[in-house]
C-alpha cells in the first residue's frame, strides 16, 4: 500500500492517475490496493492521492477509470459534477485534513443531466437545482463546433474547477501556496480515455 508521503505534488498524483487510465484503456488493469492487507491498513486512516469530483452517472466510476484501489481516491459524486457548500466542504476536508495534493473535476461524454437541460426538459423537484450551472455552460458553448452537450460538459468541468481553485478560505490558499493542484478533465465513455482540459 502506498502513502501520499511519496507523492510530492499534485502533478505527481495526476501522472499516477493518467498512468492508471492508460492501463484501464488497454485492459491491463493492476487493481492495486484491493487486498486484505490494504483494507486492514486503512482502518486507522486514509491518505488519498487525489480528490475526484465527478458525475453520479453509473458509467463513470473514478476508481476503475484510473485503476486505483481502496484509499487511493477521495471521490465526490453528484449529477452534472456541480458544486454546493456540502461538496466544497468535502473537498476542503480532503485537502486540509487528509493533505490530498490534487483536486480533479471530471466531466464526461453523454451526460444525461447536461443533455436534459440542452433539450429543454423540465426538471422537477430537487433535480432543478442542477440546472443553473449546466445552463451557464450550455450558453457558453452554443454554436461551437462539435457535440453541444459534450462541449458543455467540458466547459462545466472547467468552470467548476475554477470555482473550486478560487474557493475561500481553504482551497484558494492551498492552491496559492502550491500545495494543491486543481484540474479539469473529460472522460470519453466510448474510448475510456480521460483528457486534461485547458481553461
Amino acid at each position: 500500500m502506498h502513502s501520499t508521503k511519496n507523492i510530492l505534488t499534485g502533478q505527481d498524483a495526476l501522472q499516477r492517475l493518467f498512468e492508471g487510465n492508460k492501463r484501464f484503456i488497454s485492459g491491463k488493469l493492476e487493481h492495486p490496493n484491493h487486498c486484505e492487507e490494504s483494507r486492514r491498513g486503512l482502518v486507522a486512516g486514509q491518505e488519498p492521492i487525489a480528490v475526484v469530483l465527478t458525475c453520479a452517472d453509473s458509467r463513470v466510476p473514478p476508481v476503475d477509470v484510473f485503476d486505483q484501489g481502496l484509499g487511493d481516491v477521495f471521490v465526490v459524486r453528484v449529477a452534472g459534477n456541480v458544486i454546493n457548500d456540502q461538496i466544497l466542504g468535502s473537498i476542503e476536508y480532503a485537502v486540509a485534513h487528509l493533505h490530498t495534493p490534487l483536486v480533479m473535476v471530471m466531466g464526461h461524454s453523454s451526460c444525461g443531466a447536461v443533455s436534459a437541460v440542452a433539450q429543454g426538459v423540465k426538471l422537477d423537484g430537487h433535480i432543478a437545482s442542477l440546472t443553473p450551472s449546466i445552463d451557464a455552460a450550455l450558453k457558453k458553448t452554443k454554436g461551437q463546433q462539435g457535440h453541444w452537450a459534450n462541449n458543455a460538459a467540458k466547459a462545466l468541468a472547467v468552470s467548476t474547477a475554477k470555482k473550486i481553485a478560487e474557493s475561500e478560505p481553504i482551497v484558494a490558499d492551498l492552491v496559492k501556496d502550491g500545495r494543491v493542484l486543481v484540474v479539469a478533465t473529460y472522460y470519453d465513455l466510448e474510448t475510456g480515455e480521460v483528457t486534461l482540459l485547458e481553461e
